[in-house]
């Protein structure tokens, strides 16, 4: 779906008018109506009051062009009910629900993480828990929140 159609289909959804919505992200009515015939796009700012307001991620806004994966653990982000929240209950896009939350990470280390990971995930090999513990170092080291 196209940016202009996601952001009219959540505002009927939502039961608002162009008008009461301008109101709402202080913008004018106008730039609503040139949002959602694709005259023009709401900007960054715009985006982030948007996303609060209808509670999904600025990338569910944008018509979805990205694959989001929790840079803590990996876990793809396919919907927008498994992204973390901010205190101000803000999305952050960059982490799943289970890793942050509220502004607090789960797992203050790597190695909590990997402890978790070595207890819930499945060992259909039967790899011995030292190649697995290294296994999941290796991948979570890829992902931002691990590298320093």
């Amino acid at each position: 779906m196209e940016i202009r159609e996601v952001l009219r289909t959540l505002r009927e959804k939502h039961g608002l008018t162009q008008e009461q919505l301008a109101e709402r992200v202080m913008v004018t009515r106008q730039a609503v109506s040139r949002w959602e015939t694709g005259e023009t796009q709401p900007n960054t700012d715009t985006l982030r009051l948007l996303s609060r307001e209808y509670g999904v991620s600025i990338n569910t806004l944008l018509g979805s062009p990205r694959t989001l994966y929790c840079q803590c653990c990996g876990m793809p982000l396919s919907e927008d009910s498994m992204i973390s929240t901010e205190p101000d209950g803000s999305l952050n896009e960059d982490y799943c629900k289970w890793c942050y939350s509220g502004g607090t990470f789960a797992y203050p280390t790597k190695s909590s993480l990997v402890d978790f990971l070595l207890a819930h995930m499945p060992n259909p090999e039967q790899l011995p828990e030292a190649a697995r513990r290294q296994a999941f170092d290796a991948a979570l080291s890829q992902l931002r929140h691990w590298q320093s």
